[in-house]
C-alpha cells in the first residue's frame, strides 16, 4: 500500500462525495433558522452565527487554485488530484441553488405574511442576503473573467476593500471609545452587512 492510498483524502467522510457532510450540516442549520422565522419564534443568536459561518464555509471554493477544465481533467486522470464529485451526488451547484431558493422563498413567504420588515427578521435576512449577494457577484465576475481572460478591475477590487474597511472603522471607533450606546444600531448592521458582502465577493 503506498502513502497516497493511506491518505485520509482517499476516504471522504461517510464515503460521500467531498462537501456532502458540509452540505447536510449547512442545510440543517438553514432549516432550523427558517423554521424559527416561519413560526415566529425567537432565534438563539448561536444559530444566527452558525448560519453565517456555515454559509461562509460552504461558498468558499473547494479548490484553491483556478485551473482550466482540461488541466483538471488531465490531473484527475493521472491521479495527481482527486476526482471532484458533486456533494450528495446531485448536479453541480444544486446545493447552492437550494440555499438561494430557501432564502428567496422565506422572503416571499414573510412578505405575504406582513412580517418581512419586522426588525429582527429584516436584520437577519439582510445580513444573509449581503453575504449571498457578494457570493453571486464573485461567481458572475469569475465567469466573465474566465471567458474574457481579463483580470478583475483594480478600481473595483480596491473600491470594495476601501468601502468595507472605512465602514467597519466607523462602526469600531465608538466601540473603542466606549460610546457604542450612542451609535444607532442600524450603523452596526450596515457595517456588518458590507463586511459580509466583501467576504462573499472575495
Amino acid at each position: 500500500m503506498n502513502e497516497l492510498e493511506r491518505s485520509p483524502k482517499t476516504w471522504p467522510p461517510l464515503g460521500l462525495p467531498t462537501g456532502s457532510v458540509r452540505a447536510l450540516l449547512t442545510l440543517l442549520v438553514i432549516a432550523v433558522v427558517l423554521t424559527s422565522l416561519v413560526q415566529d419564534r425567537p432565534l438563539d443568536i448561536l444559530w444566527s452565527e452558525t448560519l453565517l459561518i456555515a454559509l461562509a464555509h460552504y461558498f468558499t471554493s473547494r479548490r484553491f487554485v483556478a485551473l482550466p477544465p482540461s488541466v483538471i481533467t488531465r490531473l484527475e486522470r493521472e491521479g495527481v488530484i482527486e476526482q471532484e464529485r458533486h456533494p450528495l451526488y446531485l448536479p453541480k451547484h444544486s446545493i447552492r441553488f437550494l440555499i438561494f431558493g430557501s432564502f428567496v422563498g422565506i422572503a416571499v413567504y414573510l412578505y405575504r405574511e406582513g412580517r418581512l420588515f419586522d426588525p429582527k427578521v429584516f436584520s437577519l435576512l439582510g445580513i444573509v442576503y449581503a453575504y449571498l449577494l457578494g457570493a453571486i457577484m464573485r461567481g458572475v465576475g469569475g465567469w466573465f473573467r474566465r471567458n474574457s481572460d481579463r483580470p478583475a478591475s483594480r478600481l473595483w477590487v480596491d473600491g470594495k476593500a476601501l468601502v468595507a474597511l472605512l465602514t467597519l472603522i466607523l462602526a469600531a471607533i465608538p466601540e473603542f471609545l466606549g460610546l457604542s450606546q450612542d451609535v444607532p444600531d442600524e450603523l452596526h448592521k450596515i457595517a456588518l452587512g458590507i463586511m459580509l458582502f466583501y467576504f462573499g465577493a472575495r
